[in-house]
């Protein structure tokens, strides 16, 4: 892994670095942060000083407090939400690679329905029926977003279930589970793994938008795009609280992206000179 490091471009380099830092940061919040998440210490909108580095917001709130815990919620929740479309769409993407037939049909044509339908409409409709909990908004972004995973590994497995050493498990008499997971996953997990920090980047931006609209990530408890909301009234007093938030949020987009390009070039089997 070093070595691989070592050899990659200077903008992988960077992504990776700050990659590792916002995960340091969410890891240790407890650690890094003045007072607790939730405490009121002051008045609301105080200035920038020695006791409030960067503020407090419209309640009082320390902001670097709240800066530092939004990295663990909103990247903490989505890699969770992430993480599990991939599981549900990819193994169904699979199957259906695998199965064909009536079941790839099914699946493919209720696929194309919710595809259909504007994801943040979606999102915004189930919400209200379903609360804005966390374990509904995971669930729900998840389930929308594994439509778009299923699309990427039906694709890809397509081209591995026809090669000779996965027919030549199945007259071996080997089980589904064990040709998906010892033939197919590996032989296309590398476009997996470029799809998972393109749809971390869309679940990562479309959480902190839903939070901005109230229906996302809910007080007390600390966000980036909730954050940008509360404090926005401070643009008319030239005050740059309220972009701080969002430079986070664009900081943590540019960094995967540039790991993202990078892995996809790795897959690619493409050489490069220049690093």
């Amino acid at each position: 892994m070093l070595k691989l490091f070592w050899t990659a471009p200077l903008t992988a380099k960077l992504g990776i670095l700050a990659i590792l830092g916002y995960a340091f940061v969410a890891i240790f919040a407890p650690l890094l942060t003045p007072y607790a998440e939730t405490a009121i210490v002051g008045g609301s909108y105080e200035l920038w000083s020695d006791e409030y580095p960067l503020g407090t917001d419209n309640i009082g709130r320390d902001m670097l407090t709240r800066l530092i815990y939004g990295a663990r919620n909103t990247i903490g929740i989505a890699f969770l939400t992430v993480a599990l479309a991939f599981v549900v769409g990819g193994v169904v993407g699979m199957l259906a690679a695998i199965l064909g037939g009536w079941y790839d049909m099914v699946i493919g044509r209720f696929v194309d329905i919710l595809m259909a339908i504007p994801s943040l409409v979606f999102a915004l409709l189930l919400l209200t029926v379903f609360g804005t909990s966390i374990p509904s908004l995971v669930i729900i972004i998840a389930l929308l977003d594994s439509t778009r995973i299923f699309r990427i590994a039906r694709s890809a497995a397509m081209n591995v279930v026809v090669m000779e050493f996965v027919e030549a498990a199945r007259l071996r008499g080997e089980g589904m589970a064990w040709v998906i997971r010892k033939e197919v996953l590996p032989n296309i997990m590398a476009p997996l793994l470029a799809e998972f920090g393109l749809r971390f980047c869309f679940v990562f931006l479309f959480i902190a938008a839903l939070s901005f609209l109230g229906l996302g990530i809910q007080p007390p408890l600390a966000d980036w795009g909730s954050m940008v909301r509360e404090t926005a009234t401070l643009i008319n007093y030239n005050d740059i609280t309220p972009l701080l938030p969002a430079a986070a949020i664009a900081g943590l987009t540019v960094a995967v992206n540039f790991v993202v390009d990078w892995m996809l070039h790795l897959s690619s089997g493409l050489r490069s000179d220049s690093t």
